[in-house]
């Protein structure tokens, strides 16, 4: 990863652990250096374990946000098993996607639009070649699979 994204660190993270907790989901605070527990991608990137999103200061917010989502787009059975591979199909994938994008307007210090150039930076892929341009243009599935199980509104 070459470009700067945004770090937990860099904002006010109470924001984020209100919109988690609101839902069911625990912000768990490690030390630096620790080892994240659940974390698909290693390093400083976010860990899933049952009901506990795993960060440290240096875990990007598009990481935290990102499995996050996954863990809102799960229904209770497959939460029950939770551990690291977060799973689902690839219309869920773009739904987590989507999902993580509307949230990060929640966040103070972060929005959308930083949110979806972090993205880029990290190297997330999309079709039309930048999250913008999905989320804007290509991503009307993954909005209606998000609002057939009530994580939307519908408008």
């Amino acid at each position: 990863m070459t470009a700067r994204v945004l770090r937990l660190a860099d904002i006010d993270a109470a924001g984020l652990e209100a919109l988690l907790r609101a839902r069911g989901l625990m912000l768990a605070w490690l030390a630096p250096q620790a080892d994240i527990p659940g974390s698909y991608w290693g390093e400083a990137e976010a860990g899933l374990v049952d009901d506990r999103l795993y960060v440290r200061a240096d875990t990007p917010v598009h990481s935290a946000l990102h499995e996050a989502c996954h863990w809102l787009c799960m229904d209770a059975s497959r939460r029950a098993g939770l551990h690291t591979d977060a799973g689902g199909d690839d219309l869920e994938e773009c739904a987590v996607c989507y999902l993580q994008i509307v949230l990060a307007d929640r966040l103070p210090g972060v929005g959308r639009r930083r949110l979806m150039q972090d993205m880029d930076a990290w190297g997330y892929s999309f079709r039309l070649g930048s999250a913008q341009a999905w989320f804007e243009q290509d991503a009307a599935d993954a909005r209606a699979w998000l609002v057939a199980r009530g994580l939307l509104p519908a408008d």
